[in-house]
């Protein structure tokens, strides 16, 4: 009876201290893991960012030509033009 006290004691006084630090271990190893994968993702999600804010900006670029080509006075005029050519060509209904 006292080896059954002695291996339960010693199961209990280094054992689940070892066992207690290789979990340790292996809970840090996989937040380790974790927050490479989340700086990863964090640097994937800046590259995003990058493009759409380039891209946001070519389409603003693209937009303020269209606004001064409509807003200018030549295209109101070739406008007018087109529309005149478009009254012409239609058959009088006189």
């Amino acid at each position: 009876m006292g080896g059954m006290f002695m291996l339960g004691f010693f199961m209990i006084v280094v054992g689940l201290p070892v066992i207690g630090g290789l979990w340790l271990s292996h809970q840090k190893d996989r937040m380790k893991l974790r927050e490479r994968e989340l700086e990863a993702l964090d640097s994937r999600a800046a590259e995003q960012m990058a493009h759409y804010a380039a891209q946001t900006e070519r389409l603003e670029q693209r937009v303020r030509v269209l606004e001064r080509i409509v807003t200018d006075k030549g295209f109101a005029l070739a406008a007018d033009i087109d529309r005149l050519r478009d009254d012409g060509a239609r058959p009088d209904d006189h």
